[in-house]
């Protein structure tokens, strides 16, 4: 019965920052997100909830799958298990830096970052549990577009960076 709770927790972790971020955030996407300039790919505003959700799950289990192949909290588990953590933390930070703070330059920055860290949780697991690993895919894809979306924005809206005058 306890690996179900842990099954559950694992997978809904990744959720609760998720949802945090859309909480402290929701305002400023009618109020200034929508009046950024944005590329013609741009995902409606509808699909960010529901990609997220899959994702997050996803990921959230694939955590599962690793911690469990390595015995729980072991030595073994610092490095996968730490990538993972690191990634989710800068994931996370996203959404306060670009809608809360306004602060393209961030947001840019953390989203960079949070592909290396992406990506080498992906690697770490894929010795660890192949299955874990192949759930990060759907991840970096939306990580990829999100980051050339993020790339996008901050180029195209120029006024938006702080410490910039006309």
């Amino acid at each position: 019965g306890r690996m179900w709770a842990y099954t559950v927790g694992f997978t809904v972790l990744p959720h609760v920052g998720g949802f945090l971020g859309w909480f402290l955030n929701r305002r400023e996407i009618p109020a200034w997100y929508e009046k950024l300039k944005k590329p013609s790919w741009c995902p409606s505003r509808r699909v960010f909830p529901v990609a997220w959700t899959v994702l997050y799950t996803g990921m959230g289990y694939a955590s599962y799958l690793v911690w469990n192949d390595l015995g729980g909290c072991s030595s073994k588990a610092i490095v996968p298990l730490g990538l993972y953590g690191a990634q989710l933390a800068l994931n996370w930070a996203w959404p306060p830096l670009f809608f809360g703070a306004r602060n393209l330059n961030m947001a840019l920055i953390d989203i960079l970052c949070l592909d290396g860290l992406a990506v080498g949780t992906l690697c770490s697991w894929y010795r660890i549990n192949r299955a874990a690993a192949l759930l990060l895919l759907p991840y970096l894809g939306w990580l990829a577009m999100a980051t050339c979306l993020t790339i996008r924005v901050w180029k195209d809206n120029p006024e938006q960076k702080p410490g910039k005058s006309d």
